[in-house]
């Protein structure tokens, strides 16, 4: 690295070590997060993946597996927002940080308030909806960093398949509750989920299921590989 570039990184990085502990600590947690939904999946089979989405599990014997999965996933969006922050000069990278602080915030009400409850709507507004913005914007702005020797195109791709998770997962639950619908299905009055054991009319479309825990998988997969390529450039930093 030239005499100017390190003076450059020196400037903008003034902490490398503590970015670089944000960072480890942000992937740490995301992969984590994916373990803990992983987890769900075999403690509670009675939840069929098709159709039923993640928050569901709440109503299991594992609900409070749910609130960690949730508490970690705000864990690693804070943390990365904090390891980024140095990085995002520029106006799109700042507000791209407190949509993810933002998202966060969502997230870790999740935790604290399961889908039983009417705040878990907000929290799932909130980190849904937060993050995807999060993304590209702090990607976008990543890509004229300097420090970053141009890796933010990386981030652009992934960061491009959390708005179109969103999309998928919306139009999916569109797909299921109009084929549900049709086919004869009851809709709960009070607006619940449907209990354990119901089993879907024949021509439901049930996909939603796997749009929602891939949207998970694709949201962490972003944060993780932005942890993993702070990490690279705060190592820069160090030498």
């Amino acid at each position: 690295m030239s005499a100017v570039a390190s003076e450059r990184v020196s400037t903008i990085v003034r902490e490398p070590s503590t970015t670089r502990t944000a960072a480890i600590t942000a992937f740490a947690a995301g992969l984590l997060t994916l373990v803990l939904l992983a987890a769900l999946h075999v403690l509670s089979p009675e939840f069929d993946p098709s159709w039923r989405v993640v928050s569901e599990y709440a109503n299991g014997h594992y609900g409070w597996v749910l609130s960690l999965m949730f508490a970690c996933w705000a864990v690693s969006s804070w943390m990365l927002a904090f390891a980024l922050r140095p990085y995002l000069e520029r106006r799109t990278g700042r507000i791209g940080f407190w949509f993810l602080i933002v998202a966060g915030a969502g997230e870790a009400l999740a935790a604290a308030f399961d889908i039983n409850q009417p705040l878990h709507g907000v929290a799932g507004l909130l980190g849904v909806g937060g993050l995807p913005v999060a993304a590209l914007l702090t990607s976008i702005a990543l890509r004229s960093s300097p420090t970053w020797l141009n890796q933010g195109k990386i981030l652009t791709r992934i960061a491009n398949l959390t708005w179109i998770m969103v999309v998928a997962m919306v139009a999916s639950l569109v797909l299921m509750f109009l084929t549900y619908v049709h086919a004869g299905g009851h809709v709960p009055a009070d607006g619940r989920s449907l209990p354990l054991g119901t089993s879907l009319p024949t021509g439901t479309i049930a996909i939603a299921g796997y749009a929602d825990r891939l949207l998970v998988i694709v949201n962490c997969t972003w944060a993780m590989a932005a942890a993993f390529l702070t990490v690279k450039s705060a190592s820069r930093a160090l030498v």
